[in-house]
């Protein structure tokens, strides 16, 4: 079905990157289009000066002879890093973001794999890829974004160099990188999954992909005029509903240099949004009460919440005067979060929109450019993530006896497939255009979409039952110190998942005046779960004294527990 019936914000629709540049560089070229950082230095860069930028740099690439390659970039978060995707955007080239945090094996087979032939970097990756030259002979360039100087045999070039040569010859009339053309439905972004079970594909994403989860994520969902950028920008989240967006809404992106950083950043910079995974969510959530309940606050709080929300009810706001310490630490002037890349648990939502931040949960998925769906301000509802965007259709596939089935999606959004894997993409990709996502939820009756669980992820005992540990979990993780849960099933000797365990971390901090730990969580698991039909009960608990591993979503690696 497709969304319809919902007031949707008025945007101006695009059809480049290029145009989504230039039109703000029209509107608002002389507006701060990003603040960042720099060697203790506080900088910024206009819109105007960020476009011109990009040609510069282009126009080096072009004069290297770089034209329909793939460009690699492999560095953390920082401003070189937002112009040098949008500049190979804007060309005729194919980019190909890769996490900095991989081990460098991975890196090596993401590089070749992608074909790359040139290899943005920083200075804290240049070490290990030196280590490795033996193994990118593939690597025509690489370009040091913190490099002074080219080498001798012109195959390490200094980025600032090249954008001065770039900007040299662009003033002499060179057009080689603003003539070059390309195709709208051609492969543009190349980007690796990292999922869960560390087997990374690459999503061949073109022009139309992009533009289009940003037109129409924007229809759906409106930011503000200052954000603060914090996650990975080589995931898709950050990359395309952070970036490109910010581009087409006019907004000062605020850079987070690292995420130690944060909430100094925070306090710096003063955004009205910003984007978050729900493990960000939770630990923003997790501080606030533990804050609140070190000082014997932790009552008064949970009055003020009630008084405050009652005010509300005859409308009365004072959530900003009520709240203005917790305010305080996220700068003052927050006004909503954005959250995607799983559900986040309902009571989050109330929380935050109790002290006045919306807290608007999504749902998307690397291979849907990544936004399928969002809430709305007028109806924000985090049970669901919300209605999906108008350019899409959802299907639930083989619905059960609740409605849940498989969630496919179809529309401009949706990959071209998986690169250079024909069989893997037939897979999950129709000839008709369907894409199966591979999570399980439903529609419900004002057509939101809710999601349920991963497919990957779904137990089946052996009595038939088929279970998603994703709402067990999502109950134990409202008592109040757990910190993190994995359910899974547990395998007998005939190979069969007979009974659920839970495996539960609790941060030292939330367990201070707990005598018996085991007993009590006993206790709270079966009270947390007493609601579920009893073969969704916990059989047994096993207590961790160290968080789960993660990848760099922050998404527990499920397949590591299993298999311990």
């Amino acid at each position: 079905m497709k969304t319809k019936g919902i007031k949707l914000n008025d945007v101006q629709q695009v059809s480049s990157i290029k145009a989504l540049i230039s039109q703000a560089v029209e509107a608002v070229g002389d507006q701060d289009a990003y603040r960042y950082r720099h060697k203790g230095q506080e900088c910024s860069v206009t819109f105007r000066e960020f476009e011109q930028q990009t040609i510069a740099l282009g126009t080096g690439l072009a004069n290297l002879g770089v034209s329909k390659e793939h460009v690699a970039i492999l560095c953390e978060n920082r401003y070189e890093w937002i112009c040098t995707y949008l500049t190979v955007l804007k060309s005729d080239s194919v980019y190909v973001p890769i996490d900095k945090e991989l081990p460098i094996g991975d890196v090596l087979n993401i590089l070749e794999d992608s074909e790359s032939t040139v290899l943005f970097y920083s200075e804290k990756q240049e070490a290990r890829l030196m280590e490795q030259l033996d193994s990118l002979s593939n690597i025509r360039y690489f370009i040091g974004i913190d490099r002074e100087e080219d080498s001798e045999d012109g195959r390490f070039l200094s980025y600032a160099k090249l954008m001065a040569s770039g900007k040299e010859k662009y003033a002499q009339g060179d057009e080689s990188y603003t003539s070059q053309t390309f195709d709208h439905n051609a492969m543009k972004l190349l980007v690796y999954t990292s999922g869960t079970t560390g087997i990374a594909k690459g999503v061949m994403l073109s022009e139309h992909n992009l533009v289009s989860g940003v037109y129409y994520g924007l229809q759906v969902s409106t930011i503000f005029h200052r954000g603060l950028s914090v996650l990975p920008y080589h995931h898709t989240y950050e990359a395309i509903p952070g970036i490109l967006v910010a581009i087409h809404h006019h907004v000062t992106l605020c850079i987070n240099d690292n995420l130690k950083n944060v909430v100094k950043n925070l306090e710096l910079y003063k955004p009205e949004h910003i984007y978050l995974v729900p493990a960000f969510v939770e630990v923003f959530y997790n501080r606030i009460w533990a804050t609140a309940k070190k000082g014997g606050n932790d009552g008064k709080l949970r009055m003020l919440i009630k008084v405050s929300n009652g005010l509300r009810k005859v409308g009365i706001d004072l959530r900003r005067t009520l709240f203005a310490s917790i305010h305080k630490v996220f700068g003052g002037e927050l006004k909503k979060i954005v959250c995607g890349g799983a559900p986040i648990r309902p009571e989050l939502g109330e929380f935050f929109d109790s002290i006045g931040v919306t807290l608007l949960n999504g749902y998307g998925i690397t291979e849907c450019s990544p936004l399928v769906s969002v809430n709305r301000d007028d109806s924000n509802d985090c049970r669901t993530v919300g209605y999906p965007l108008t350019c899409c259709e959802i299907r639930i596939d083989d619905p059960d006896e609740d409605g849940n089935g498989e969630i496919c999606v179809k529309g401009d959004v949706v990959m071209l497939g998986y690169f250079k894997q024909p069989e893997q993409t037939a897979e999950v990709l129709s000839e008709d255009g369907w894409f199966r996502t591979g999570d399980y939820g439903r529609l419900n009756e004002k057509g939101q979409l809710m999601i349920t669980g991963r497919k990957k992820n779904l137990i089946v005992l052996d009595n038939g039952k088929n279970i998603f540990p994703e709402e067990i979990e999502n109950l134990i993780g409202r008592i109040d110190y757990v910190t993190e849960v994995v359910v899974y099933g547990h395998v007998n000797d005939a190979g069969q998942e007979e009974s659920l365990y839970a495996e539960i971390y609790c941060a030292p901090e939330g367990i201070v005046g707990i005598e018996n730990l085991e007993e009590q969580l006993k206790k709270d698991v079966a009270t947390a779960c007493s609601e579920l039909p009893s073969y969704k009960h916990i059989s047994k608990i096993i207590i961790r004294d160290e968080e789960f591993e993660k990848n760099t979503s922050k998404k527990i690696r499920r397949n590591k527990i299993v298999k311990q």
